[in-house]
């Protein structure tokens, strides 16, 4: 349990892979796999408590400057999905129409910024919540990025024959759009010098992504998987998972009253919310497990998942016998892993144990001793 995040990696969390071209993929025997592991996911949901394990993959560069091209990107994305294969889990991977988290900007006429070797970003166009109501603003699906994305999500369907799962693009929460579009500090000011201000920008965006999001559900149709991006997901799951990093900005007060009503709101039209923020966020937990809707969180439990991982004994303490999953990530071998796992794994709690072992055998011997814990 010795080990540190290491800053050299851009990706902590990536799986290296060969690209497959699409039309060299099997899909049914992915199919086939996929059919098998939803009985455990539905058998999961109906009880109490208990335990998923979920071998993550994520193609090297997917999220960062690879994301550009639909073609590489679903190429890089079907080198790992076959990769996974070989990994013993319960739930299976999926693809995801990933192209950076930024695009609430070009609603407003924002555009991104591609940095070399790096995801694409956005500046902050405003400098308050009433400079961006008075702006000019579109649909997500009729902005450039937005369609993008949809462009997107219809190339990997073709291309797929729509037989793989797919989930919705990367969503964020309104704490975090909004940072995108004006200073996290003048976002700060705001709260206090006009907080119906906020209050408006907080409903815009989060009606927008509402709207893009119910454009993606459509879409992509039954192979839609559930909630997406960083979460295991899964074609019989529900929700939305969102993320909402900027959550350790504000204090519990000012959280509840300004965003705690959009929480909710994405929740009714999704079958809840799967609330995620990077770092270490257990004292915001109860909060968050007190809004309605959450229906799964998401942390990072051990060092070399995140700089500042959380303490997985708080986050048992928290939900237990609450009934809402914790999607639980952990990087490394699975000796360094097995402590934190042990520490959120009972009878009392619904986990799914995110794992990243390298190496097939030690996928499968962490596997084992996981599921042992409920033996």
């Amino acid at each position: 349990m010795s080990s540190t995040f290491d800053i050299t990696l851009r990706d902590s969390q990536y799986t290296q892979a060969a690209a497959i071209a699409p039309e060299l993929f099997d899909r049914q025997e992915y199919r086939a796999y996929e059919q098998e592991l939803l009985v455990r996911s539905r058998e999961f949901l109906e009880a109490e408590s208990g335990l998923l394990v979920y071998r993550r993959m994520r193609g090297d560069g997917v999220y960062y400057h690879k994301s550009k091209e639909h073609q590489e990107s679903l190429a890089l994305q079907l080198g790992v999905l076959k990769k996974s294969l070989s990994y013993k889990a319960d739930v299976p991977n999926f693809l995801e129409p990933w192209y950076g988290i930024g695009y609430i900007a070009s609603a407003f006429g924002g555009e991104y910024l591609w940095k070399e070797g790096q995801a694409p970003a956005v500046e902050p166009m405003f400098s308050s919540a009433r400079q961006l109501l008075a702006s000019e603003v579109v649909p997500l699906h009729q902005s450039p990025i937005g369609r993008i994305i949809l462009e997107r999500i219809e190339y990997f369907l073709d291309k797929t024959r729509g037989e793989l799962p797919l989930s919705y693009c990367d969503i964020q929460s309104p704490a975090n759009m909004l940072s995108y579009l004006l200073p996290m500090s003048d976002l700060c000011i705001d709260i206090f010098d006009d907080p119906d201000g906020v209050k408006q920008a907080v409903e815009l965006v989060n009606e927008l992504l509402i709207e893009f999001l119910k454009i993606q559900r459509d879409l992509i149709g039954d192979a839609l998987v559930q909630p997406g991006h960083g979460f295991a997901s899964s074609r019989v799951f529900s929700g939305a998972g969102e993320s909402t990093d900027n959550v350790i900005m504000f204090s519990d007060d000012h959280y509840r009253e300004f965003f705690q009503r959009s929480h909710e709101h994405l929740g009714d039209e999704f079958g809840g919310v799967v609330f995620h923020s990077c770092g270490s966020w257990s004292h915001k937990a109860p909060m968050v497990k007190s809004f309605r809707n959450t229906i799964m969180v998401d942390g990072a439990f051990s060092p070399e998942t995140d700089p500042d991982p959380n303490d997985p004994k708080a986050f048992e303490q928290i939900f237990r016998d609450s009934g809402i999953i914790v999607n639980a990530r952990c990087v490394g071998d699975s000796e360094s892993v097995y402590p934190y796992f042990s520490d959120l794994i009972n009878d009392h709690m619904k986990v799914i144990a995110v794992t990243y072992c390298q190496d097939p055998e030690d996928q499968e011997q962490l596997y084992d001793r996981l599921h042992a814990l409920l033996k």
